[in-house]
């Protein structure tokens, strides 16, 4: 049975923390492949901080490419409405359904995880891994009582510590800094033709 990761995110944009803890799950867990999917619609961010998706997509086709163990799905951008994990990952499942599948989530989206739609439901349609580095704690006690039903249905997964955002990536942009070494050089490339985040 192949084994799928699902890395969602915005990625507005993507960088190289996103690629090398993608890479590092993908290595550490035998994943035959890592599926990324672009947020449509986040349901917790306002549609006035999110890139067009249009522009997100471009961006991380330039990033992943190179990588035949990377592919992009683009079940949350042809869905309308907010975009749910859980109902991408039912989506997905069906999409995959001879196939394991493993949702990647950080720490920080894993000790929130209480406050997502239907979190109860995601192990129906995944197991998690949950990308852990150096010097962050989590306190996987505390989510485990807020969400019963992940317990035996995730693992730990260290990856490398690279502590960059996305939201930093783009004020630096805005103040006119260089994101070159942060992002590739294609994403970088994209940003400056496209004259994105500049405010």
């Amino acid at each position: 049975m192949r084994s799928i990761g699902i890395m969602g995110g915005t990625f507005d944009p993507p960088h190289y923390g996103h690629l090398a803890a993608a890479e590092e799950v993908r290595y550490r867990l035998g994943l035959d492949l890592v599926v990324w999917v672009p947020a449509g619609t986040p349901p917790h961010k306002a549609a006035s901080e999110v890139s067009p998706a249009r522009d997100r997509l471009a961006m991380l086709e330039a990033a992943v490419a190179g990588n035949p163990c990377f592919r992009i799905s683009r079940v949350e951008l042809l869905r309308e409405g907010p975009s749910y994990t859980v109902d991408t990952l039912r989506e997905l499942g069906r999409q995959y359904s001879e196939c394991r599948l493993v949702f990647i989530v950080g720490s920080d989206e894993f000790a929130a995880l209480h406050t997502w739609h239907r979190p109860e439901r995601l192990t129906e349609h995944a197991e998690l891994a949950v990308m852990v580095r150096s010097g962050v704690e989590v306190d996987f006690d505390l989510t485990e009582r807020a969400v019963p039903s992940i317990v035996g249905r995730y693992v730990r997964v260290p990856v490398p510590d690279l502590p960059m955002s996305s939201s930093d990536l783009r004020q630096r942009v805005r103040e006119g800094l260089p994101i070159r070494y942060l992002v590739p050089d294609a994403v970088r490339e994209y940003i400056e033709a496209h004259g994105l985040y500049r405010g």
